[in-house]
């Protein structure tokens, strides 16, 4: 049986080399600007935590060597919720480290009919070509700081994330990294519908994808069919919501 792949599949290993007499470091997956993990959870856990330096430093350290890998670094996984044979549970800290979780459910029915055509005579990723460059993604992250950020919207989304940690349904609620998750989603999201400032209504639409995969509730909550959804539904709605002065504005050269 396939034990799956070692750390060190994800990482790199050193390999002597017998020309020179020396061991030398060939950079794993984790090397690659874009890395995708397909069905995460059916790593072992040792080979998942070899990707927590990564996400969290942007470095991977190895035989005694700290490596800091290339901007832009992002991390994409897919997770099979159905077949848990075979599977592990991805750690809370791990989870922590991703900005969002997303479910895609099935396409729509005009959605997969297109997908039947598209594939009718070979694969779309056979000639995907690239349609931004990385010099173009870092220029975006670094514009995205730019969003204003009311104070009042800092303590809205503040309040949301430490309610969390006071919920009676939840064990472990949303950490630090939650609240700046979900400060930067706010400013992304701001940015694409073309303002240069966060609304509430960017903080709630942000607050499931950003805060329901890093809660954790209590063996009696989930007994009671709560689930993490249900309660960040409860935290956005108790939550008040500011009320701002600030007109609505197009953003002006914020991509230039």
């Amino acid at each position: 049986m396939y034990p799956g792949p070692a750390p060190s599949d994800v990482t790199g290993v050193s390999v002597f080399n017998q020309k020179s007499g020396e061991f030398e470091f060939r950079p794993g997956p984790v090397f690659a600007q874009t890395l995708l993990a397909d069905e995460i959870n059916r790593a072992t856990p040792r080979t998942q935590a070899a990707l927590l330096e990564a996400m969290g430093e942007r470095r991977v350290s190895a035989d005694g060597q700290t490596y800091v890998l290339k901007p832009p670094f992002l991390v994409i996984a897919t997770q099979n919720p159905v077949d848990q044979e075979g599977t592990f549970p991805l750690p809370e800290a791990q989870l922590d480290r991703f900005l969002i979780r997303l479910s895609l459910g099935y396409p729509s029915f005009e959605e997969e009919s297109k997908m039947l055509t598209r594939l009718q005579k070979g694969h779309p990723i056979d000639d995907l070509q690239p349609v931004v460059k990385a010099e173009d993604v870092i220029a975006c992250q670094d514009a995205i700081r730019e969003i204003h950020v009311d104070d009042k919207i800092k303590k809205y989304l503040l309040d949301i994330v430490h309610a969390s940690r006071e919920h009676e349904d939840i064990l472990l609620g949303g950490s630090p990294r939650a609240s700046i998750a979900l400060f930067r989603t706010g400013q992304a999201l701001a940015a694409i519908q073309g303002r240069d400032f966060v609304t509430p209504d960017d903080v709630k639409r942000m607050a499931h994808p950003v805060l329901a995969h890093r809660l954790i509730l209590r063996p009696e909550s989930r007994l009671r069919k709560k689930t993490p959804a249900a309660v960040v539904t409860e935290l956005v709605t108790d939550a008040k919501v500011p009320v701002l002065e600030r007109n609505v504005e197009p953003v002006r050269e914020v991509f230039a």
